[in-house]
Formats: C-alpha cells, sequence, structure tokens
C-alpha cells in the first residue's frame, strides 16, 4: 500500500537551498508548489521537501537523505565536473554493505547520500 517516500529537510533560507538544488544538482521545482516557507524539489523520480527552520545551526543539523540511482558513476562524474563539493569522508566508494556510493552536505548541513546497490 506505500508508494513513495517524500523526505522533509530543514531550510534556513529558501532562495539558497533552491538555487543549490536547481543550479547544482539539477533539481526543479514542483509546479504550482510557490509556498512561503516550504519548497518541494523534483528530479527524475523523487521530490524533496524543505521546511523553513530560520534558527537552525547548521553544526546541529543532522538531516540526512539516501537517494537510490541506476547510475552512480555517471552522476558522480557529472557533479564533479559541475564543481559540485563533496563530503570529506563520502567520496565514490564500494561499501560493505553492498552499496556503491557518495555524499555530499546541502548549505544547511543536510547530507545528501547517492547509492547504487553492487
Amino acid at each position: 500500500m506505500l508508494t513513495t517516500i517524500n523526505p522533509k529537510l530543514p531550510m534556513r533560507n529558501k532562495n539558497i537551498t533552491r538555487d543549490f538544488y536547481v543550479r547544482q544538482l539539477g533539481f526543479h521545482t514542483l509546479t504550482g508548489a510557490d509556498y512561503d516557507n516550504y519548497l518541494i524539489i523534483e528530479k527524475d523520480n523523487i521530490q524533496i521537501h524543505f521546511f523553513l527552520y530560520e534558527n537552525l545551526d547548521p553544526q546541529t543539523n543532522y538531516g540526512q537523505v539516501y537517494i537510490r540511482t541506476n547510475q552512480i558513476d555517471q552522476l558522480y562524474k557529472n557533479l564533479l565536473n559541475q564543481k559540485v563539493a563533496i563530503h570529506p569522508a563520502g567520496h565514490l566508494a564500494d561499501r560493505p554493505w553492498q552499496q556503491r556510493e557518495f555524499s555530499l552536505l546541502d548549505p544547511d548541513n543536510n547530507l545528501l547520500t547517492f547509492g547504487q546497490s553492487l
């Protein structure tokens, strides 16, 4: 009965968050979803929702989302070519849990991990 999941992450500034996801990661804003304190972005078959939390301290933010892909090497290469910063401990690698993955941080320190099954 469950069909999909749309994670909700905190953001301090809607314009900065939208710019990062659209310009650097290739997402787009959900059509018809322009809300003052809420942002919905999508790419391919996923959506990520953001709620305004102006007092968020990025150093204490533990927001995380795991995004599965079927083209991990190409995605990683594209992000490197666009000069997107990869998390220092999250460069592309095969993990013991049978995933090939990498991670990056958004402007509010939300951790995005991209993975593909080995």
